[in-house]
């Protein structure tokens, strides 16, 4: 913007430190008793990710899996490392469209099965172009 000027602190401290080197912060000079249980901040990308070159987050599109849980504008962990087995989330190409469904597998098909009742199974043997694209570990929706 012209003609505004901004300013900042002349002085920025002698230490750059972070906030896990910062254990407590009290002007009194005594600890709080709470300092003896104080861990660090949580870290998502630990708890929710167990192999990393091979995790990725898929933005979920549409209703297709709403009786699951899983919501339009959710955010899903997929882990493509993880085997694919009867009953797992999954994230998959079929003739060129992405899906998230349910897989299911019985001694001669192989289906994707929606959590929702205006969708229909999709049997896989009626189709050529499959692709899996990584199983669904985590959800992450607003509440």
């Amino acid at each position: 913007m012209e003609g505004e000027e901004f300013y900042g602190a002349a002085y920025k401290g002698s230490k750059q430190l972070t906030q896990q080197q910062i254990k407590t912060a009290n002007a009194t000079g005594f600890g709080a008793a709470a300092d003896d249980y104080m861990e660090r901040g949580i870290d998502l990308n630990e708890e929710l990710v167990r192999n990393k070159p091979a995790t990725y987050f898929f933005r979920m599109k549409g209703d297709a899996m709403q009786e699951a849980g899983i919501f339009d504008n959710d955010v899903l962990i997929v882990d493509r490392s993880i085997k694919l087995v009867n009953g797992k989330v999954i994230v998959a190409v079929l003739n060129g469209e992405l899906l998230v469904r349910r897989f299911h597998k019985n001694f001669s098909s192989a289906f994707l099965i929606p959590e929702n009742s205006r969708f229909k199974t999709i049997n896989l043997a009626e189709f050529s172009d499959f692709l899996l694209w990584g199983v669904v570990t985590y959800v992450i929706h607003r509440v």
